[in-house]
């Protein structure tokens, strides 16, 4: 198996789009409200001179991610919903972490994954590190059984509310409030088996009984264990990593370490967002994917 490099692009849609940005930051679309948020990565001059948000995320001084929001008008702090792909509706809100309640650069890959379960009878998927579970419902509405894992118990709640703005309450997932790394060990000696893994982990987090994750130091375990949870009839596992720094080669070497066996192919980019004003790709996050 030779890795190969792919850029997977997030388009301009209904629920989400890269409208300008530059000098650091971005301007987006979140449905019929629009924002700004820091972006380093966005080096550039933005394209026009005013922009026009109902709310700014201004970050702290500090590199933890502190700061707020302000804004320039009344935005809902339940939030509001958002449909994706006409089939999954879901709540966005401005959180105190600057995101909005999801990671629509994600599209791209739920839309892969559901291209891998296509064929597959009766599938059965894990969302590691789950966050609101738009993922999850994105491959829960392409027919697959899912297992939603977050350490968060607001954010797996968020999720399952998320589910029930879809209509899918009733959908085969379970919802399991519990550390990632620990989860996936206690499956591997249940012997359990796969047809997909999505796992999205943090740099750095904590569990629900305080235990501690550190991306550098965890991920190869939880990979290996995570190899150990799928076999040659599998059809995916999807690896994205945030904010760190750490290259898409290393993400598809330590994949390839551990994928070789099952033959398939392994590769490794970068998720990016297309900017609607000029088309400029401004990138997000690294991943690595194997598939059968």
């Amino acid at each position: 198996m030779e890795p190969n490099f792919v850029t997977l692009v997030s388009e301009p849609r209904n629920d989400y789009t890269l409208i300008d940005s530059g000098s650091g930051r971005k301007y987006e679309s979140y449905g019929g409200r629009r924002f700004i948020r820091p972006e380093p990565q966005a080096m550039w001059m933005p394209a026009q001179e005013d922009w026009d948000a109902d709310a700014e995320f201004v970050p702290g001084s500090d590199e933890e991610g502190g700061g707020r929001w302000y804004n320039n008008r009344p935005v809902p702090m339940d939030g509001w919903p958002l449909v994706w792909n006409d089939e999954i509706t879901f709540n966005a809100q401005c959180t105190p972490f600057r995101h909005l309640g999801f990671f629509p650069d994600m599209d791209p890959v739920w839309r892969w994954m559901r291209e891998q379960i296509a064929k597959v009878p009766e599938p059965v998927a894990m969302n590691l590190f789950g966050y609101t579970g738009v993922g999850t419902l994105a491959l829960s509405a392409a027919g697959a059984q899912m297992v939603h894992i977050d350490a968060s118990k607001k954010s797996v709640a968020q999720a399952r509310a998320n589910a029930e703005m879809s209509g899918m309450s009733d959908r085969p997932i379970r919802w399991i409030v519990d550390d990632a790394a620990k989860f996936v060990a206690r499956e591997v000696r249940r012997e359990k088996r796969y047809d997909g893994i999505l796992l999205d982990p943090p740099k750095y987090g904590r569990g629900p009984e305080g235990e501690v994750w550190r991306l550098e130091e965890d991920l190869p375990e939880l990979i290996a264990n995570c190899r150990k949870l799928l076999d040659k009839d599998s059809r995916f596992l999807f690896l994205t990593v945030y904010a760190v720094r750490m290259s898409a080669l290393a993400l598809g070497g330590l994949l390839e370490s551990h994928f070789s066996d099952l033959g398939g192919k392994v590769e490794f980019g970068e998720l990016a967002v297309r900017e609607e004003t000029r088309g400029l790709l401004l990138p997000t996050a690294i991943f690595a994917r194997w598939s059968q």
